[in-house]
């Protein structure tokens, strides 16, 4: 994912220490029921789309905002799908930041998938019985959305 400005600015005060922030993530579904997935130029692996809202940017405007950036697909946010704390990632540049996930199920509405930005290095529809390889992150989420239940979120624990 590339570093957005703000972060940078952070950064340049705040070294490679922690940093909380938030992130979006989207299952973004077709007509036919397929679901869009990206091939990060940082790890090679298939994956939802994600990314990180601009100061001020409400979460649906963002996830929608990035999956057109990252993709070329225009998308309309449905629902949340879940809320949840990942766990802490260092960047190879000793950076460390984590998030805190807002997931989103959409709907796309237009656009050709084709990889539309440096963050992919390819970009198609699957169909759900026919996924390649996805991390648990990804694969939690797709299942979320395919649920019409309400927003997942970590339950408290009793200390």
């Amino acid at each position: 994912m590339a570093t957005p400005d703000f972060i940078r600015d952070l950064r340049a005060t705040a070294g490679h220490q922690l940093l909380y922030l938030p992130g979006v993530s989207a299952v973004v579904f077709d007509d036919e029921g397929r679901v869009l997935l990206g091939r990060r130029a940082d790890n090679g692996r298939w994956a939802i789309i994600c990314g990180i809202p601009e100061p001020g940017e409400q979460p649906a405007t963002a996830v929608a905002r990035e999956v057109e950036e990252e993709t070329a697909v225009r998308c309309v946010p449905e629902r949340l799908v879940l809320v949840r704390t990942v766990e802490p990632v260092t960047y190879p540049n000793d950076d460390m930041c984590q998030f805190v996930d807002i997931c989103f199920r959409c709907r796309a509405v237009g656009g050709e998938a084709r990889v539309n930005d440096d963050e992919s290095l390819d970009v198609g529809w699957f169909p759900l019985d026919a996924l390649p390889e996805l991390q648990d992150f990804s694969l939690t989420r797709i299942k979320q959305a395919l649920d019409d239940g309400p927003a997942w979120f970590e339950p408290i624990t009793a200390e």
